[in-house]
């Protein structure tokens, strides 16, 4: 294909809630940008009329940050066309091959639950509307390493790999390409990106609040399969991987494959589940719930490079920070010339990514006192990132895939590896404990970290320890 531009946008589920909060902005923001030409047939089971839809476009963008440019909303309504019907009727899918009139190239954005992908992707095929046209998948891409391999199945059997956007508007993030680039773009890095140098790795990604509604949702996910086996295993992935051999993003997933692929299977003990005070009274949700809302873990990579160094993971709902950070802790100095550059309470050096609220990279490094005495105190060098003006995740991702750009996809090996590492305790594991909101989740999930000097908690100021 060649990176062949998509001539039409195709996004099943055009009435839902992620289209309403995520999709409607992102394409308001390409038209304003000039990156969005082409027709945008909306499908979904509501008999909507068009001027509805046209209604439901227009709130969303207000509520999104309001509509600062009415040409480029007349131009985004006046690409946008609506096909209603049942996804399962082939009937649908014939009036949304007449609609597409003579396009031959669409990219079909399902946004729609996960239950319903295999039934869409069969009957794209079947309608003759996958040849030359590519896929876009949201996530989770599989609740299991079964159902993940199921799935590849029948995607595979209609659209061939380089089709298929498995989208995680995660790795849409700004400080999340940054990673990438941080650590292939610095000379300075590489002699200590090791187990000889690096003697953990955290991450920690935190909200302040709930479900938000979402319970039925949450009761089917949980946080090891909403935010761990995705978001920070991308995170990893890329803290992780080998250098490729060139910047095609071939290059890039087949490096972050060997990673995952590397990755020691979760064992229960290496996993502590904890539910918010509240959860079981949330709507939709089982009053004897055992789902976790907080999963902490403690991980291994077993390849040269990062032999023995533990990876502690951490997310969770009504936790004491919104935020993301990893930490990347260095060894010791391996002789004490002097008598605090070993701290016996605070972290050694260390290399700190904010990825929320806001984008930074920090170095912590030891500072002389002055004086006469060889004592010092551990300082933050800063560097903030936040840029004005650039793209949200969404517009990021619409347009790469729509060019065929899968740098910030995943692949298929990529996901079933990723699922391998944590299917054997996504049955068999320790019961959810209870935590108080608006903390950092049970306390027995500081027994994971305790031998690497605990958890590093967002906000707080390390480097002055």
């Amino acid at each position: 294909m060649a990176l062949s531009r998509s001539d039409a946008l195709v996004v099943f589920g055009v009435t839902g809630d992620l289209a309403h909060k995520m999709i409607f902005p992102a394409l308001y923001a390409m038209v304003k940008h000039g990156e969005l030409k082409v027709p945008i047939i909306g499908v979904a089971f509501p008999k909507w009329s068009l001027e509805r839809l046209h209604k439901r476009v227009m709130d969303s963008i207000k509520r999104s940050g309001g509509i600062d440019d009415k040409p480029a909303l007349r131009n985004l309504l006046s690409r946008l066309t609506y096909v209603s019907g049942d996804y399962e009727d082939p009937g649908t899918f014939a009036a949304l091959k007449k609609t597409l009139g003579k396009a031959r190239r669409p990219a079909h954005y399902l946004a729609i639950p996960p239950s319903l992908f295999g039934t869409v992707i069969k009957e794209l095929g079947a309608a003759n509307l996958a040849e030359h046209a590519r896929v876009i998948v949201e996530k989770p891409f599989g609740r299991d390493l079964a159902s993940a391999k199921e799935l590849n199945k029948v995607a595979r059997a209609v659209f061939p790999e380089d089709s298929i956007f498995r989208i995680d508007h995660f790795l849409g993030k700004e400080a999340i390409m940054n990673i990438l680039y941080f650590r292939f773009a610095n000379s300075f890095l590489e002699p200590i990106w090791n187990r000889n140098y690096v003697a953990s790795v955290q991450i920690t990604l935190s909200e302040t609040f709930g479900v938000k509604g979402r319970g039925a949702f949450y009761e089917t996910a949980g946080c090891l399969r909403d935010v761990i086996e995705n978001h920070l295993f991308q995170i990893v992935a890329l803290l992780a991987m080998e250098p490729p051999s060139d910047r095609d993003f071939g290059a890039v997933h087949t490096e972050k494959a060997k990673v995952f692929e590397a990755m020691r299977p979760l064992k229960s003990d290496d996993v502590v589940r904890g539910q918010y005070a509240g959860y079981r009274k949330e709507r939709d949700v089982a009053k004897n719930s055992d789902v976790a809302t907080f999963c902490a873990l403690r991980l291994f990579i077993d390849s040269w490079r990062w032999q023995g160094v533990p990876w502690y993971l951490r997310s969770g709902k009504y936790l004491a920070e919104n935020a993301t950070e990893v930490l990347v802790e260095l060894k010791t100095p391996p002789q004490i010339l002097f008598a605090d550059s070993a701290p016996a309470t605070g972290r050694a050096n260390y290399l700190r990514f904010q990825i929320s609220p806001s984008s930074c990279v920090a170095l912590a490094a030891r500072v002389k006192r002055a004086g006469k005495e060889f004592v010092g105190d551990q300082r933050e060098l800063y560097l903030s990132e936040e840029q004005l003006g650039e793209e949200t995740p969404y517009e990021r991702l619409l347009g790469d895939a729509m060019v065929g750009d899968g740098a910030l996809f995943t692949r298929e090996d990529a996901v079933e590896a990723a699922w391998a590492v944590v299917d054997p305790v996504l049955v068999k594991h320790h019961r959810a404990l209870p935590y108080k909101r608006y903390t950092w989740g049970p306390k027995q999930a500081d027994a994971l970290v305790a031998s690497n000097g605990g958890w590093h908690n967002p906000g707080t100021k390390e480097a002055s320890k």
